[in-house]
């Protein structure tokens, strides 16, 4: 068996149940993707012991699944069961996420005294002081605020959004207002009488400066931008 391949395990009513599958995407699975069958299995056998080559019998899958369905069934067995991740993976995983736990952090929280983003580099040290520890089997997003929670006891940080509010000049606002529409949420919208346009959009409070750049950028600086309020 390829180091690629991982078994997926999952027992009940006295029968156990093995599939071989991707890890990659076992852990979509896990984490509530949808995944084409010929990605997620290696094979099309569901074993009693994948190690052993016996396979599941056909009455014990009837019995715990209620259909002998193999898509239905590898994916009951991936969400339910548990995977057989090599330390090798189990460490890449734990490391993928911590990165992608991290600038999630860095996009949503602020400092709640001085209102601004938090670099990386503290949420990381943060982490390491607070002994986080990262579940490989769970996305970033449903670990979250437990993160934050236990990293708020190292320093302050909070979960904030940010309201800005900006004026456009009239020959870059048809352009700026359909790209920065995507990038939050506009609470009011003025098209003034000259063209020019005044916007409000909510925006995650760490993202400020990416925001303005984007702006500038999409207006040649000639935009007016004022941070409203964050919160």
């Amino acid at each position: 068996m390829s180091s690629r391949h991982v078994i997926a395990r999952y027992e009940s009513k006295g029968h156990r149940f093995e599939i071989l599958v991707n890890p990659d995407a076992a852990l979509r699975v896990k984490e509530g993707e949808s995944v084409s069958i010929d990605e997620l299995l290696i094979g099309d056998i569901i074993y009693k012991d994948a190690r052993r080559g016996l396979k599941a019998s056909p009455e014990s899958l009837k019995e715990v699944f209620g259909t002998d369905d193999l898509k239905k069934i590898a994916v009951e067995i991936v969400k339910d069961g548990e995977l057989q991740l090599t330390s090798e993976q189990r460490r890449h995983i734990i490391e993928v996420k911590k990165k992608q736990l991290i600038n999630l952090i860095a996009k949503n929280a602020v400092d709640p005294k001085t209102k601004l983003p938090i670099p990386t580099k503290r949420i990381e040290a943060a982490l390491e002081q607070a002994k986080v520890a990262i579940d490989p089997y769970k996305s970033v997003e449903a670990q979250l605020q437990d993160v934050i929670s236990k990293i708020s006891k190292i320093m302050p940080i909070k979960i904030a959004k940010a309201l800005l509010a900006i004026n456009i000049p009239s020959e870059h606002a048809g352009k700026a207002y359909k790209q920065l529409t995507t990038l939050g949420q506009v609470k009011r919208t003025n098209w003034l009488s000259n063209g020019d346009l005044y916007l409000e959009i909510e925006i995650p409070a760490g993202t400020q400066s990416e925001f303005i750049d984007k702006v500038n950028s999409l207006t040649k600086g000639t935009a007016s931008i004022k941070v409203v309020g964050v919160g």
